[in-house]
Order: C-alpha cells, then sequence, then structure tokens
C-alpha cells in the first residue's frame, strides 16, 4: 500500500480537511506563550495542541518549512518535531518544500526529506527544471510507497503569469506540466486507484474545474486556497470525486480560527474550524 493509498483511506475515514501547520511565532495566544522557552520550543508546543485537538478531524497536516526555517537552528528543531508529532498520531503529512532542483542535489533533497530526521510521508515540487527535477523521488515512491505533490496551476494570482499562458496546440503551460506527470504517474499507481505522484491544483481558479478533475482522474489533488485566500466550499468540491481524491489545506484559518471565536480556546476553535469545514465540503460534495 502506498501513502497515497493512506492518504485516500484518511480521508475516507476523517475528510479532506489538510491542515497547514504553517505556524508563525505571532499566532499563538499571548498567554499560551512560555516566556522561558524558545520561539521554537512555543510553536512545537501550539502544534501538537493542534494535533490532538483536530486529528479527528483531519485527513492530513502539511508543514510548510519556510516557517520553520526562518527560526534557524531552533526553528528546523521544532520542525522536526513537527513532523514527528503528526507521524507517530498515525496521520499522514505533507513536507511543503517545493523543491524543484536537479541531479545530484535533488537526490540529497530526496534524501533529506524521505528519511532520516525531516522524515515526511510526502512532498511539494516544483516541475519547472524538467521531470529530471521530479524522477530522483521516484525510488523513493517505488520502494517505500511514497508520494510527492507537484505544482501544476496554482491558487496564486501570479498563476496567470506562466502557468495560464497558451501553447502553440492550444494547451496552457498548466495542461502540459499536467499531462506529463500523469503518464509520469502511470508507473506508480496505488490499490485505490491513485498515482504516488499527486498535482497541487489551486481552489482559487473554478472555470476549468471540472475538465482539470475529470482529465486527472488518477491523480490525487492537494487543493490550497481555501479560506483566507477566497476558495469557498462548492468551488472546491468540483476538485474531488466524491468527496474523495484530494486534500483541501487550510493554514491560516484554522491556526487563527480563536481570533474569531472569542473565549474559545485556541485547540478548541481549530477542531471547530476544522468540523465546519468538512461540513461545508461535505455538503457541497453531495449537491453535485
Amino acid at each position: 500500500m502506498t501513502n497515497m493509498d493512506k492518504l485516500y483511506e484518511a480521508v475516507a475515514a476523517r475528510g479532506p480537511v489538510c491542515v497547514g501547520l504553517d505556524t508563525d511565532f505571532s499566532y499563538l495566544p499571548a498567554d499560551f506563550v512560555d516566556t522561558t522557552l524558545t520561539k521554537g520550543e512555543n510553536i512545537v508546543r501550539f502544534n501538537k495542541k493542534l494535533i490532538d485537538a483536530t486529528k479527528a478531524v483531519a485527513g492530513c497536516y502539511k508543514v510548510q518549512i519556510a516557517y520553520y526555517e526562518s527560526l534557524g537552528l531552533e526553528g528546523m528543531k521544532a520542525y522536526a518535531e513537527t513532523l514527528a508529532a503528526v507521524r507517530e498520531a498515525g496521520i499522514p503529512v505533507i513536507a511543503d518544500i517545493k523543491r524543484g532542483d536537479i541531479a545530484k542535489t535533488a537526490e540529497m533533497y530526496a534524501m533529506g526529506h524521505f528519511t532520516g530526521d525531516f522524515e515526511a510521508d510526502f512532498v511539494t515540487l516544483a516541475p519547472y527544471m524538467g521531470l529530471d527535477s521530479i524522477s530522483p523521488y521516484l525510488p523513493y515512491a517505488e520502494k517505500q510507497g511514497k508520494g510527492m505533490f507537484v505544482l501544476c496551476r496554482t491558487s496564486n494570482g501570479g498563476a496567470k503569469d506562466f502557468e495560464y499562458e497558451k501553447l502553440a496546440d492550444g494547451r496552457h503551460v498548466y495542461d502540459l506540466v499536467g499531462d506529463k506527470l500523469n503518464a509520469l504517474g502511470k508507473d506508480y499507481m496505488g490499490e485505490h486507484g491513485y498515482s504516488s505522484i499527486g498535482l497541487v491544483i489551486g481552489g482559487t481558479h473554478i472555470e476549468e474545474a471540472t475538465e482539470i478533475r475529470a482529465k486527472y482522474q488518477d491523480s490525487f489533488f492537494l487543493i490550497p486556497g481555501y479560506g483566507a485566500q477566497g476558495g469557498k466550499a462548492e468551488d472546491i468540491a468540483q476538485y474531488l470525486t466524491k468527496g474523495n481524491g484530494g486534500v483541501v489545506n487550510s493554514s491560516r484559518g484554522i491556526l487563527l480560527a480563536y481570533k474569531k471565536q472569542p473565549g474559545v480556546a485556541f485547540d478548541e476553535a481549530a477542531y471547530n474550524e476544522c468540523v465546519n469545514m468538512k461540513e461545508a465540503i461535505a455538503h457541497a460534495c453531495s449537491l453535485l
């Protein structure tokens, strides 16, 4: 069974919410911070409480490495401990690292994020140097069932700068990327019909949603853009297949949910937000 199979089963059991542990120190409630500890140590305390509170309603977690790198060595220790905490809970974890290099450098990135202190179940990758920026990760998919989510059509406004440019045959650049990755992924299929090579498909541009989902039926989607970036449940639902086939990330919306729920503890507020998000998406899927 591949990690993508395990993610599929996690979504079937607990829903498609991906909790983004993109934890900036400023997000921590002032009364939670222990001034005898470092920022990194406080972030780990915060993350662990979030994990404990939301693990029953989260399909997976995504940890964006930049928030931890910015704190130097103590941040990277917090990053490793956060990944370990999710994996110890038995829940899939995505290392959001967006690496895009080639050759030996990519081999080292693959080793660094699929083994050792920073081991994760999935990584995010940027494909624009070519398929040789993806291939060094594939032995881990083949031998250990590791997975990857590769940037295809993203949720940011700048996606229009390159991804939407038209090719001579009428396809967009993101179509070319998706087609090549979909073809490559055929050699890494799991038991539930999804490849170990998933796609990052932003949930804020919905014009092509139905077409994209139909075109890449065996690609699992990581769907950013929900909540703070403007993606709505009815938009997101179009990228799922009967409520599965993708995970929907929310970071600030969950981490900072306590600011919109006065008098509610941050971990309880995060749980409430996950439940609301899960129910909203399920309802939207039921209407399709």
